[in-house]
């Protein structure tokens, strides 16, 4: 399985916003684009900009370009507005329920307790973190995982706001998909439209 193990700080800095929450005394610390020139750059070209949108978006929610790309492809077929397509079937991944409904700390927390096969969806194992979530489905961790450290961690320490989408019980570890996210209920902070301009050039 490809995914990032570079400096995650790194990231960041180059997007010019903070991704991860746990980095943020070395995000304050340094601000600017990594590199030699990162302090100098004041002019950014149209594509610049674009392409630094696309990245956050990537990074935000853990996708290769590849795959990224193929969500894009996906959005562009659905009715409707192509970045808001976008950002909801990003959204509607399993891991990213998993972070929002707070059973994880960090989304890629999240990916690696689905991975290793702690979640269940509609009470059948599902350790695709990429998998989409529909209207109606119920998550639940299976019975075992339910008191595994990172689950009772977040649960006791986060204090995160539910998304109106979902509806979550923590005392018995369940997820409900109430509906899928309308663009005005993810709080994601990128501007979508962007990212429609970079892929439809």
């Amino acid at each position: 399985m490809a995914r990032y193990t570079g400096p995650r700080t790194r990231r960041s800095r180059r997007v010019r916003q903070l991704l991860d929450e746990n980095k943020a005394k070395y995000f304050d610390r340094r601000p600017y684009p990594p590199g030699e020139h990162g302090r100098g750059r004041i002019r950014e070209s149209q594509y610049q900009v674009q392409l630094l949108e696309k990245q956050k978006l990537r990074f935000i929610y853990g996708v290769l370009e590849k795959q990224f790309r193929r969500y894009y492809k996906e959005a562009a077929r659905q009715k409707g507005i192509t970045g808001e397509n976008l950002m909801r079937i990003l959204e509607s991944r399993l891991d990213n329920v998993v972070y929002r409904s707070g059973l994880a700390a960090t989304r890629p927390q999240a990916r690696q307790l689905v991975n290793h096969g702690h979640f269940r969806v509609n009470g059948g194992k599902v350790d695709i973190p990429s998998y989409q979530v529909s209207q109606g489905d119920v998550i639940t961790l299976k019975e075992r995982s339910k008191d595994v450290f990172p689950v009772l961690h977040a649960t006791d320490t986060i204090d995160r706001v539910t998304p109106e989408w979902l509806d979550v019980n923590v005392d018995e570890r369940k997820v409900s998909v109430e509906t899928l996210p309308s663009r005005q209920q993810i709080d994601t902070d990128v501007q979508e439209q962007l990212i429609v301009e970079l892929y439809s050039k």
